[in-house]
Order: structure tokens, then sequence, then C-alpha cells
């Protein structure tokens, strides 16, 4: 079995309107060394797997088919053998 650690964020040519948010609470705050901020999202999924390279092949499907919009988003996924 394998445990997914997932990430997605927007690409650097999209408009992040939450990060912007953020950083200006940020310098409100007075946390003005903060220079930019973007926001993304974390999954994990277990995924019932014996093998490490099948387990990477439906993780990457899953994210380009559902969980990340290719338009507009990147992924990253870890991997990790769990018990």
């Amino acid at each position: 079995m394998f445990k997914a650690t997932i990430f997605v964020t927007l690409r650097e040519s999209v408009l992040d309107p939450q990060g912007v948010a953020v950083k200006g609470s940020l310098h409100s705050l007075g946390y003005n060394g903060v220079k930019d901020v973007r926001i993304g999202k974390k999954m994990e999924v277990l995924l019932d797997c014996s093998e490490k390279a099948e387990a990477e092949a439906q993780i990457r499907e899953i994210c380009e088919k559902v969980l990340a919009n290719p338009v507009i988003e990147n992924f990253t996924f870890e991997l990790e053998e769990v018990a």
C-alpha cells in the first residue's frame, strides 16, 4: 500500500487572488518582508498497490484527470510505502 501526498498549485502565470489577499494581510500586520504568497491544495490518497511504478502511474492519472486543472494548475506528488 502507498500513501501519495499531492500538491496542486496555480501556474506562475495565473493570478492568485487568495495569495494577493494573504500577502496584503501579512503586510498590514507588519510582515513587510513577505514578497509573494501562492495558495495551493494538499491531498493525501491511499492506494492499494503492490508496486511503486503502478502507484505512480495511477496517481499521475488521477491528478491529470481529476485533481488538477492542467490549463491553470501544476501538481507534484510524493509516494510513501505504508503498512
